[in-house]
């Protein structure tokens, strides 16, 4: 006679059952651990695609080089994020492209005419996002149909410019001239404007250095032209004397470095191609206008940011025969070598973006900010320092100015400032 004994048939059955239980549960935390992993990504990527339409944004000047410029600017923006759980390469997937960055007029059409283009849009999809636990799943139950192994991610951003309210100008300041009112303060556009390095020295129709915060401290000055932002109408700017260090953070602007320099972390300009009276005799309207007595490699502004152009034009030499300095005329001394050239994978394409068009603050005999200007940085400084030179190039509040600053926008009038809108 056979003797059954219940409570060991029960003991088998609850073995079966703990693993039936606890596979089911696996699926759910399986469900939520992947799935939290594909919010993160698409986290990262969203914050990815709002600097590329960011960047792409502050580009659009309806220029002719708006549309390359702002391609060139958002796939740099977006791509120095981090996406797929900080990767910097995006696992090797597929980083941002050209092709992601798509442009629309006022009536949000598609377009390709940067006279009309005011939107950018960057759209991409990240693939092969892998599925940790449910690829697993896939495995153990042999349905990788069921249970995908990898999943993707979109994400959409579209930017526009602004008025802003608060802005991110340079650390100068310039002076009406005589009876100049709003809005050129007696200027024209295209007047070349000097700089004064003397302390407190700069009169009516010149620029001085100011000071953002109001201080005098002249080691702030150098902190100042790595973008402080804030600056707002009825601010009071301090009157700083200027300390060499400030050439080299001014420098980097041209692509024009020491040897511990970087254009990776520096960023330059889209050009380090300056302007002086030996390259630009008329010494007016350097930023796209004829160049009437210069020679015939002196083209404008816009035309030498379309290629990339460095200080020394094609080259890459500080001084010398075809160097920066043979060009310029300037002392560059201590400084050894400039960001590389080119249309294909040089210094100035790779990391440039906007950085010699710059928004100066225009201040009353107070030193109170009364308005702002666009201008034109011509001109690397010089060792040891004298005065430089700015363009003017309208008020930075004017419907075609070419200046984009950073800042909050919602201003009713001011500067452009590149905000999102979706």
């Amino acid at each position: 006679m056979q003797v059954h004994t219940p409570g060991r048939r029960q003991r088998g059955a609850m073995i079966i059952t703990a693993a039936l239980v606890m596979l089911f549960l696996l699926g759910f935390m399986g469900i939520a651990l992947d799935f939290g992993h594909l919010f993160v990504v698409r986290t990262e990527l969203q914050t990815a695609v709002d600097s590329c339409a960011l960047g792409a944004a502050r580009e659009l000047d309806k220029q002719g080089t708006a549309i390359a410029r702002a391609q060139s600017a958002g796939q740099t923006a977006g791509n120095a994020n981090r996406v797929n759980m900080q990767s910097a390469t995006w696992s090797g997937q597929g980083q941002l492209v050209s092709a992601d960055i798509t442009f629309r007029d006022a009536s949000y059409a598609p377009t390709t005419d940067p006279a009309v283009a005011i939107y950018a849009q960057c759209v991409h999809t990240q693939p092969n996002i892998v599925i940790w636990l449910m690829k697993a799943m896939g495995a153990f139950s042999g349905n990788a149909t069921t249970y995908p192994a990898t999943g993707n991610v979109a994400a959409t951003a579209v930017a526009t410019r602004a008025s802003a309210q608060t802005t991110c100008p340079v650390p100068v300041a310039l002076k009406p001239k005589a009876g100049g009112v709003a809005p050129n303060y007696g200027f024209n556009v295209g007047d070349w404007v000097k700089l004064i390095q003397a302390q407190n020295a700069a009169t009516g129709g010149e620029i001085g250095w100011a000071n953002l915060d109001g201080s005098n401290n002249a080691s702030e000055t150098e902190s100042e032209l790595n973008n402080h932002c804030g600056t707002k109408v009825g601010d009071t700017l301090g009157t700083p004397g200027v300390q060499t260090s400030v050439v080299d953070v001014w420098n980097q602007r041209f692509g024009i470095y020491k040897n511990t320099g970087n254009p990776s972390l520096q960023r330059p300009d889209y050009t380090g191609y300056a302007y002086t009276s030996l390259n630009w005799p008329a010494q007016f309207n350097a930023y796209d206008g004829p160049a009437p007595g210069s020679p015939a490699s002196a083209q404008n502004f816009v035309t030498k940011r379309a290629a990339f152009a460095s200080c020394a034009d094609t080259g890459t030499k500080v001084n010398g025969a075809n160097s920066c300095e043979s060009i310029t005329g300037l002392s560059l001394n201590s400084f050894q070598k400039l960001a590389a050239p080119g249309n294909v994978a040089g210094g100035h394409k790779q990391y440039g973006f906007d950085r010699r068009i710059v928004t100066v603050p225009v201040i009353d005999g107070g030193s109170h900010v009364i308005d702002y200007a666009c201008m034109l940085m011509l001109q690397p400084l010089s060792i040891p320092m004298s005065d430089t030179w700015l363009e003017f190039r309208g008020n930075a509040g004017a419907a075609n100015s070419p200046c984009t600053t950073s800042g909050l926008a919602g201003g009713a009038a001011g500067p452009m400032v590149p905000v999102l809108v979706r």
